[in-house]
């Protein structure tokens, strides 16, 4: 390829997924040019730093501003498509690849497509079948399906998927997940990441405190955030935390919380009551680094969510998942038993977690699933593929 390979990313888990890609082409010299989108802006800074990558173009969106608007959805693609549609146009590339199902990856793969270059879609075919959960975030990957060029499938349950939509076999590649690479990597810098911190201060102390707690405590790692989670479903969560965290004294919850206002708001709302022997075993936290949260994922227990990634990251580091969703376009990682999808009621939370808690069969079994997204290998497949082009 005489012109560059365009990556556009714009989200902390694109930045994730995407870093092995990014490197493996880099490693082969191929042409490439980087664009963040600025999706998500303060948590975008530290990632590219942990993976040692400066972006060659970065749109400026101030979120706070999009966040008043009546079409806040709206808002923001209409400002991502005009913006990525300028540094194309700039920058020529030969191929567009994006990530996943942002509204970063859909806007980069409609400007691409109107300008007539070819897109590769990394994380191909997930499907949920229901078109509103998670939103918009499903209807966005089918939306960049049927632009794509190349479909880079991280399983063939994905790959089924794409060929039931239509998709022709021939731009079909299962390639597993780059997510395997990313936690690979993450994991190997982890313990050097605590005995030669050279992080914040307090992430250190932190870790520290963390570590401090005497043998047989079980941490929880929670994360909250999708949209259809926001509100009454986050407050749910959060009261099945204080009754898990009140109930046994060998619990100890970490939560980074969302900077998202509303489930911020809800969060404290309904933790602030809780005793005060408990309360020193539920820790509530900013969004944290990655190295730091994957430290702590390893370490952890169990990790209920409702992110996508994480339980990728999980199963990739042998945690077990509870999932805190209706649906998941992620069904392999249920099927490898290495997660639950147990949705967002207080009740059925508090039981499930307490059914690990008692039966260490169970649980044994869920950390020792085989990973169903691939070797780690991702990155070196899709960029041979695109050697060859």
């Amino acid at each position: 390829m005489t012109k560059p390979i365009l990556l556009a990313m714009g989200t902390r888990p694109e930045i994730i997924k995407m870093a092995p890609v990014y490197h493996e082409l880099k490693k082969n010299n191929v042409p490439m040019l980087l664009l963040h989108t600025g999706q998500h802006s303060d948590m975008a800074i530290p990632l590219y730093r942990f993976f040692g990558i400066v972006p060659d173009y970065n749109v400026e969106i101030d979120r706070s501003a999009i966040a008043q608007e009546d079409c806040e959805l709206a808002s923001l693609s209409s400002l991502l498509l005009s913006q990525i549609s300028k540094v194309l146009k700039k920058t020529e590339p030969s191929v567009v690849l994006v990530h996943g199902d942002t509204s970063s990856a859909l806007m980069a793969a409609l400007a691409s497509f109107y300008q007539q270059i070819p897109i590769g879609h990394v994380e191909a075919g997930l499907r949920s079948r229901n078109e509103y959960n998670p939103f918009p975030e499903e209807k966005n990957r089918v939306l960049i399906g049927q632009m794509a060029h190349w479909h880079f499938a991280p399983t063939a349950r994905a790959k089924e998927n794409l060929l039931s939509e239509g998709v022709d076999a021939s731009r079909i590649h299962v390639v597993g997940n780059s997510v395997v690479e990313a936690a690979q990597h993450g994991a190997s810098q982890m313990e050097n990441y605590r005995t030669g911190f050279t992080g914040k201060k307090e992430d250190s102390v932190f870790l520290d405190m963390l570590s401090s707690y005497p043998k047989g405590t079980k941490i929880l790692l929670v994360t909250v955030h999708r949209r259809e989670n926001q509100e009454k479903n986050i407050a749910l969560i959060a009261q099945a935390i204080v009754e898990l965290v009140e109930k046994n004294e060998d619990f100890v919850v970490v939560w980074p919380v969302h900077p998202n206002p509303i489930v911020k708001k809800t969060v404290y709302n309904e933790l602030k009551n809780v005793s005060k022997s408990a309360g020193q075993r539920l820790h509530l936290t900013e969004p944290l680094e990655y190295p730091v949260l994957l430290w702590i994922l390893r370490h952890a227990w169990v990790v209920l969510t409702d992110s996508g990634g994480i339980q990728e990251e999980a199963v990739s580091l042998d945690t077990p998942v509870l999932v805190l969703r209706e649906t998941t376009e992620r069904p392999e990682v249920i099927e490898a038993g290495a997660a639950l999808l147990i949705g967002s009621e207080t009740k059925n939370i508090v039981e499930q977690v307490e059914s690990l808690h008692k039966d260490s069969l169970r649980y044994e079994a869920m950390c020792k699933a085989k990973n169903p997204f691939g070797d780690g290998t991702t990155a070196s497949q899709i960029c041979k593929i695109l050697m060859t082009q």
